[in-house]
C-alpha cells in the first residue's frame, strides 16, 4: 500500500525510543501506514512482526469498528488502481493488487470489483465469467471455482444479493453467499475457500413461528433475490436457522408509484426514485430533474432509510436525513450509485455520484441508538478521466 505521508528522517532516532513507546504509536497507525513503515529498517520491522503486536493489533483494529471504503477504478490510459479510505484517516491509500492479479487474469480482461471484508477482495472477470479472489497480505490469489449458476458477468452479480465474510477475522478462510431466483425458487449459493465448494440450498417460506425475530444483531444475514417498487423477496440465513428462509417483504405504508425506479444504479433522466440495498435495510434517494436542454440532469431531493420488520414481512419505515444535511450534500449528477452496510448500531451508507466525467463520494452514518445522522467528509479521489469499477464497504483490515 502507499500513501502521500513522508517517511520518517530520523529512523535511527525514533528506534532509540522504548520499544513499549513504539509499539503504542504504531497501534494507532492505520494498517496501509505500517505495511509501508516495514521496510524502514530491521528494528522496525522485527516490532511489526512480533506475534504479541500483531495480536493486540487486530485485537484493537477489530474493537476500533473501523470501516474501509474501497474504489476500483480503471484509468482510460493505464492500469486499473484499487484504493482505500477508512473513517478514522483523512486520506486515500493505494493498494497495491494490480501485480498479483496478473498472476490470474489474462491481459484485456474486464475486472471488477463486487465485495470485500477484512483482507480479502472479490472480484469478477467479466470477459471469462468467473470469480478471483485476492488476500492482499498473503498475496494469495484464486480462482473460484465455478457456481452452480454457470458462468456470469458482472452485471449479473447483483451488490443487494452478495455477501463476503472473513471468518474467523484476520484468518485465511472466506465465505461467499449469493441469493438468486432459479425457476422463481429463492436459492441461496455459498463459497466456502476452506473447502473450496459451492453449496445451493432452497429457502423455505416464513411460517412465522421465530420468537426472536430477524434481526441482523440476532446473526441474520440477509440476500435480496428480487427487487421491485412494492416490495422484495429476500432471503434470511444464519446459523440458528437450518435452512434460509424467505421474506415477502412489502412495504408498510403507502409510498409513490409513480415515475420510475431503480435498483442499486440509476443513470436515466426518467428515474425518480433509486433504492439501496443491505443488511434488511435499504435506502431511498429520491431526486428531481434540472431543466436543462443540454444535458440530462438530476439532483437529490430527499433521502429515507427503511428497514424489515420483526417477522421479515414488511419494509417499515425508519428515519429521514435531516433537509440541512440534504442541504451540504446535494448536488446535480448525471448517475448514481451506492452501497449499504449494517455493523452493530451504525448503519453506512455510500452514495457516489457522476456527472460529465466528475465523481462525487458522500458517506453517511446513522446511530440507532442516537437516533443521530452524521457526515464523513471523504477527501477527493482523484477520479477525473477513469471509469469507475466497483465499491466495497468492508471491516478493518488486519495483519
Amino acid at each position: 500500500m502507499e500513501s502521500h505521508r513522508n517517511l520518517p528522517t530520523n529512523t535511527v532516532g525514533f528506534c532509540l525510543l522504548p520499544s513499549e513507546l513504539i509499539q503504542y504509536i504504531f497501534l494507532h497507525l492505520t494498517l496501509p501506514d505500517i505495511i509501508r513503515i516495514r521496510s524502514v529498517n530491521k528494528s522496525i520491522l522485527s516490532i511489526i512482526s512480533d506475534k504479541e503486536f500483531v495480536r493486540n493489533y487486530n485485537l484493537q483494529s477489530a474493537s476500533a469498528f473501523a470501516t474501509w471504503l474501497f474504489i476500483y477504478k480503471k484509468r482510460w490510459h493505464g492500469d486499473a488502481i484499487l484504493q482505500g479510505f477508512v473513517d478514522c484517516s483523512n486520506q486515500w491509500f493505494k493498494i497495491l493488487i494490480g501485480e498479483l492479479l496478473k498472476k490470474v487474469v489474462p491481459p484485456g480482461e474486464d475486472v471488477y470489483l463486487l465485495a470485500a471484508s477484512g483482507n480479502f477482495f472479490l472480484f469478477a472477470l467479466n470477459t471469462s465469467q468467473q470469480l478471483v479472489s485476492v488476500n492482499h497480505v498473503t498475496r494469495a490469489v484464486i480462482k473460484i471455482p465455478q457456481s452452480p449458476l454457470g458462468p456470469r458477468g458482472t452485471s449479473s452479480w447483483r451488490r443487494s444479493g452478495m455477501k463476503l465474510f472473513s471468518y474467523p477475522p484476520g484468518s485465511n478462510n472466506f465465505q461467499f453467499l449469493f441469493a438468486e431466483l432459479n425457476e422463481s425458487r429463492p436459492i441461496l449459493y455459498e463459497y466456502d475457500s476452506q473447502t473450496d465448494i459451492w453449496v445451493s440450498r432452497e429457502a423455505r417460506e416464513n411460517d412465522g413461528i421465530l420468537s426472536h425475530g430477524f434481526e441482523t444483531s440476532n446473526g441474520c444475514t440477509f440476500l435480496s433475490a428480487r427487487d421491485a417498487r412494492s416490495g422484495s423477496v429476500v432471503i434470511a440465513t444464519g446459523s440458528q436457522y437450518e435452512t434460509p428462509i424467505i421474506l415477502r417483504s412489502r412495504f408498510s405504508r403507502a409510498i409513490n408509484e409513480e415515475g420510475q425506479l431503480a435498483i442499486g444504479f440509476s443513470r436515466e433522466n426518467s428515474v425518480d426514485q433509486l433504492n439501496i440495498y443491505g443488511d434488511g435495510k435499504m435506502m431511498i434517494v429520491r431526486s428531481d430533474n434540472i431543466h436543462d436542454a443540454t444535458r440530462k440532469v438530476r439532483v437529490m431531493t430527499g433521502l429515507e432509510l427503511w428497514g424489515l420488520s420483526v417477522n421479515g414481512r414488511h419494509w417499515e419505515y425508519i428515519t429521514t436525513v435531516p433537509n440541512e444535511l440534504i442541504e451540504q450534500i446535494k448536488k446535480p449528477y448525471g448517475a448514481m450509485m451506492g452501497c449499504l452496510q449494517q455493523r452493530d448500531r451504525i448503519i453506512r451508507a455510500i452514495l457516489m455520484s457522476n456527472l460529465e466525467g466528475i465523481w462525487d463520494i458522500i458517506w453517511l452514518n446513522y446511530d440507532i441508538l442516537k437516533k443521530d445522522w452524521s457526515r464523513i467528509v471523504v477527501p477527493e479521489c482523484k477520479m477525473k478521466g477513469s471509469n469507475m469499477a466497483g465499491i466495497a464497504l468492508s471491516s478493518a483490515l488486519t495483519l
